[in-house]
C-alpha cells in the first residue's frame, strides 16, 4: 500500500508539486512566526523578572540604609569622637557609612544586571528551526 501511496506522488504534476509545497511553506511560515512570539514572550518575561530583581535590589540597599543610617553614624559618631574632634566625627562617619551602603546596593545591581546580560534577546530555538526548514525546503526544491 505504501508503494501504491508513492506511485501516486509520483504522478503528480508540476503544477501540484509546487501548488502543494506553496501551502506547506506556508504553513511553515505560520508555525515559524508562532514559535517565534512565543520564544519572544518567554523571554520578556525572564528580563522582566531580572528587571525586578534589579529594582528589589536596589530597594532593599535603599531601606537599608535609611533603617540603619541614623543608629550607625551616631555609633560611629561617638566612637570617632574618642580619636578626633566631634565636628570631624561629625561628618567622616555619615561619609563612611554612605560609602558602604553605595558598595552593597551596587555589588546588588551589578549582579542583577550580569544576570540580564546572559540572557539573549535572539530567539534561538526558531532559528535553528529556520535553518532546518531551510534544508528541507532546498531538499523538496532539487
Amino acid at each position: 500500500m505504501a508503494v501504491a501511496a508513492a506511485e501516486r506522488k509520483d504522478d503528480r504534476t508540476i503544477g501540484q508539486l509546487l501548488k502543494e509545497l506553496t501551502h506547506e511553506s506556508s504553513t511553515l511560515l505560520k508555525q515559524e512566526v508562532d514559535l517565534a512570539k512565543t520564544e519572544m514572550s518567554e523571554k520578556a518575561s525572564r528580563v522582566g523578572a531580572n528587571l525586578g530583581e534589579v529594582a528589589v535590589g536596589g530597594a532593599v540597599a535603599f531601606l537599608g540604609a535609611i533603617a540603619l543610617l541614623l543608629a550607625v553614624v551616631y555609633g560611629l559618631t561617638s566612637l570617632l569622637s574618642k580619636f578626633m574632634s566631634l565636628g570631624v566625627a561629625a561628618w567622616l562617619a555619615p561619609l563612611i557609612v554612605g560609602v558602604v551602603l553605595a558598595a552593597v546596593g551596587y555589588s546588588l545591581v551589578k549582579k542583577a544586571l550580569a544576570t540580564l546580560k546572559q540572557e539573549g534577546i535572539a530567539p534561538q530555538r526558531t532559528t535553528q528551526s529556520l535553518q532546518e526548514n531551510k534544508a528541507w525546503l532546498k531538499q523538496k526544491i532539487s
